[in-house]
């Protein structure tokens, strides 16, 4: 019997660990044939590449970012392969698996919840063309017709899952895909969104053997290495034996990036990590969500955030661990002003990364399952996203998706850092305003229909502050230089703004910057200087600005240089008073 399992990655980058556990699973007794796609993969050619390979049995692992996108292949592989068994799993097909069944009348099988086992006797019924009545996790078509359902799967020891990474066919591509592993599966908390919540209880796998498996990874190329554990550090001594354990044995360039929940992680742990571990090593992953009390009393999420706030502090000043803190809008009771509130609370702890995410209504979860109490509106097929509720209308719901592209934009991707923190301390009255009215200048401009490259958001932000802030335009436009001028590692070709020094201005500024820190004794010639630098005034004290963080109006001469040797930028300051 031939046997395949697939999936549909969000991104080629991506690996479905949920695959590879299957065929663990299922070998040595079937050798299991593993085939990743991406969401944008056309159908017909998906459905090719399984034809090609005559599976008798193909199964789908299936989540909210891939369904919409499985189902026209399920539906193409009916056709062209009529005798396929075709079995369905993952989170997305687990609950409600009866308006699956009917949605998909291609499926003849899903299994529920954990599959790793549950699987495997599948495979088994099939070689022996027996019933599936007595396999536990199942809703299946009898007869090919009626649909029948067992009782929920028992649970079972972790470590008796075998191990899903020594897979040969993937030595080659770990060095260029992300490697995720988990150390648990089940979370403490009840949180009404999640999945989850549905199911109680954390079991881990043994620590010896997921420092083994790590170390596989890492000693076979991987670099990129996710913890899928829904909170990993809820263990303590786990997690911070983990800690210990990757900082003394990982391989220079790898990355680890963790989902912690931040308000019950313990000061000594952070203190271990920011006098231990190398800056860059571990990448947190927080879930904030709301601000608002109320809010989180609603979706039973209990979060102390004096506490959250002292961690993502700490882990800042630390200066080790790059954070990545998330937010939800759309919870109950969060209205626009609330919702607001919470971005504000957020960003000013100035995230490295701050995601802007929107409620989705999961199956299976105790907020879509009370979604009438709420008011909610939301899309009918994945990812279920909220439309609106009675506290935050839809125009409010677009409004603060205007925000989040922005954000994504100008913050995210930190190509204005300097700017963008004087805008919104001392331009606008907070951050969201400033995110808010620019998104909407942005819709209102037609640009989110055009692409646009660096210089183009460098532009179109001065045209919104030409028109909006026009008394604070010469620090920003200094500032924007600072920030356009260190997006480079080469000499750029051009600059972002018009203004046109004259040949003597610009020698003037090149004469005082050689006079001031001697380039000629540093190996530079003239020459050199003006091939690999760019100069530009600025309104204020650079070294002074800093150094401090303040602005003092004395006018400077900025010049980026680009050492051809090492591929970095410095800057120099003069007062273009010399």
């Amino acid at each position: 019997m031939k046997v395949m399992v697939s999936t549909l990655n969000a991104k080629y980058i991506h690996t479905s660990l949920s695959i590879r556990y299957l065929k663990a699973a299922a070998e040595p007794d079937y050798n299991v044939l593993l085939k990743e796609f991406t969401i944008n993969d056309p159908a017909l050619s998906i459905a090719s590449a399984i034809y090609a390979e005559d599976p008798d049995v193909v199964g789908f692992s299936c989540y909210i970012w891939n369904i919409e996108e499985t189902i026209p292949v399920i539906s193409i592989l009916r056709k062209v392969l009529p005798n396929v068994t075709i079995v369905l799993g993952g989170p997305e097909v687990t609950y409600d698996s009866h308006y699956w069944m009917e949605r998909i009348p291609e499926a003849d099988v899903i299994v529920r919840g954990e599959g790793e086992q549950t699987f495997k006797k599948v495979l088994d019924a099939l070689e022996a063309k027996e019933g599936l009545h007595s396999i536990h996790g199942l809703t299946y078509r009898e007869n090919g017709t009626t649909i029948k359902e067992t009782g929920p799967a028992p649970k079972f020891p972790l470590n008796e899952i075998p191990s899903p990474f020594r897979f040969e066919e993937d030595k080659d591509e770990l060095s260029n895909r992300i490697s995720y592993v988990e150390t648990s599966r089940g979370c403490p908390f009840t949180c009404q969104f999640c999945l989850s919540s549905i199911e109680f209880g954390v079991r881990y796998f043994d620590i010896d053997r997921m420092k083994d498996e790590i170390t596989y990874l890492m000693d076979n190329g991987a670099t990129t290495i996710k913890f899928l554990d829904r909170t990993f550090n809820i263990n303590r001594k786990y997690a911070l034996e983990m800690f210990d354990f990757l900082i003394n044995h990982h391989r220079p360039g790898t990355v680890f990036q963790f989902e912690i929940t931040a308000d019950i992680m313990r000061p000594e742990v952070l203190t271990f990590i920011n006098e231990n571990a190398p800056a860059g090593l571990f990448r947190f992953e927080i879930g904030v969500q709301s601000t608002n009390d109320r809010t989180n009393e609603l979706i039973q999420r209990k979060q102390n955030f004096k506490k959250l706030k002292r961690t993502i502090t700490m882990v800042k000043e630390g200066g080790k661990v790059v954070q990545h803190l998330d937010l939800i809008a759309g919870l109950p009771e969060e209205d626009y002003t609330s919702f607001k509130q919470t971005f504000n609370d957020v960003f000013a702890m100035k995230p490295e990364e701050l995601q802007l995410g929107f409620l989705k209504m999961l199956r299976g979860t105790g907020l879509r399952n009370e979604a009438h109490k709420w008011g909610y509106q939301f899309m009918d097929n994945a990812p279920y996203e909220m439309l609106s509720n009675h506290v935050l209308s839809f125009s409010e719901v677009a409004a603060i998706k205007r925000v989040e592209d922005i954000l994504e934009k100008y913050w995210n991707k930190h190509f204005m850092d300097h700017t963008v923190d004087y805008l919104t301390k001392e331009v606008f009255e907070s951050p969201f305003d400033f995110f808010q009215s620019f998104g909407e200048y942005w819709h209102l401009q037609n640009w989110d229909k055009i692409g646009h490259q660096l210089t183009d958001l460098f532009r179109r932000l001065y045209q919104f502050l030409q028109e909006v802030a026009p008394r604070h335009l010469a620090i920003i436009k200094g500032l924007m230089n600072l920030d356009y001028y260190g997006n480079f590692k080469q000499k750029p070709r051009t600059t972002w703004h018009s203004d046109q020094w004259s040949k003597h201005e610009k020698q003037s500024m090149y004469d005082s910057l050689w006079n001031e820190f001697n380039y000629g004794k540093k190996g530079y010639t003239k020459r050199d200087l003006h091939k690999h630098s760019m100069i530009d005034a600025v309104p204020f004290n650079v070294q002074h600005y800093l150094d401090t963080g303040e602005i003092e109006e004395t006018p400077d001469i900025l010049m980026a240089l680009y050492s051809p040797s090492d591929q970095k930028v410095s800057f120099s300051f003069a007062s273009s008073s010399n």
